[in-house]
């Protein structure tokens, strides 16, 4: 059974490598000096910037502090280990948001009625609805917009209402679109610096190239990725 200490070695030189590659096999800059530089546009790398930067202090004592080639100084706790390797797994195969947040989402056509809405959200329990005219995305209308809709226009008829009527209450780029291959972490820094720029976003829309004229393979919310940090 390998010893706390090749596990440790092992994983720290996967994570090694796999930075090396992500950094066009950039030889001789250093484990350190990766992480600071992949911090920058990595979100995995950024969200475990010091465990890292730790990490590569434990590999050196570990390394150039052996007894001999066959005996090392101490061995990891097992936490040390398994929580590196933890990290090792996520920097060399992140979890994607497909398929994370796959599914069919419900969308509208600029012509439905509102009440068809009304009825998808009684029904379904749905907040957020990409709306399309002719095949072409117009916005996304969420839970706001329809109520700032109903409080204008709490004389009108719902049953002859059109979703084409809802879009004016909508907030502006209360969306983004991103592609399959982003990373929940991604994902999770987007609505953050959302969040930070002043400009609150209500969904993430995923397409296989993150362009809006790709088909729609799922979408995130606020409230779906609340448990991530």
């Amino acid at each position: 059974m390998p010893r706390n200490s090749e596990r440790f070695i092992t994983a720290f030189n996967r994570i090694d490598k796999a930075m090396d590659a992500e950094l066009n096999n950039s030889r001789g800059i250093g484990f350190s000096k990766a992480v600071r530089i992949l911090t920058k546009y990595n979100a995995v790398v950024r969200r475990y910037k010091d465990e890292l930067l730790e990490f590569a202090e434990l590999r050196n004592a570990i390394v150039h502090n052996r007894i001999d080639t066959g005996v090392v100084i101490a061995e990891p706790h097992d936490s040390i280990v398994e929580q590196i390797e933890q990290i090792e797994r996520e920097i060399t195969s992140p979890q994607l948001v497909i398929p994370s947040f796959e599914k069919k989402v419900h969308q509208f056509d600029m012509n439905d009625s509102l009440s068809s809405l009304l009825d998808a959200i009684q029904e379904k329990g749905y907040s957020k609805f990409p709306v399309y005219e002719g095949g072409n995305f117009i916005g996304l209308i969420t839970e706001s917009g329809i109520t700032k809709w109903l409080a204008k226009n709490k004389d009108s008829s719902i049953r002859t209402s059109r979703i084409e009527e809802l879009m004016s209450y909508q907030k502006e780029n209360n969306h983004q679109f991103i592609s399959r291959d982003t990373s929940i972490y991604q994902a999770v820094e987007i609505f953050k610096e959302k969040i930070g720029d002043g400009n609150r976003i209500d969904a993430l829309l995923i397409t296989n190239n993150g362009q809006k004229d790709s088909e729609l393979m799922g979408i995130i919310t606020a409230w779906d990725i609340m448990g991530i940090k």
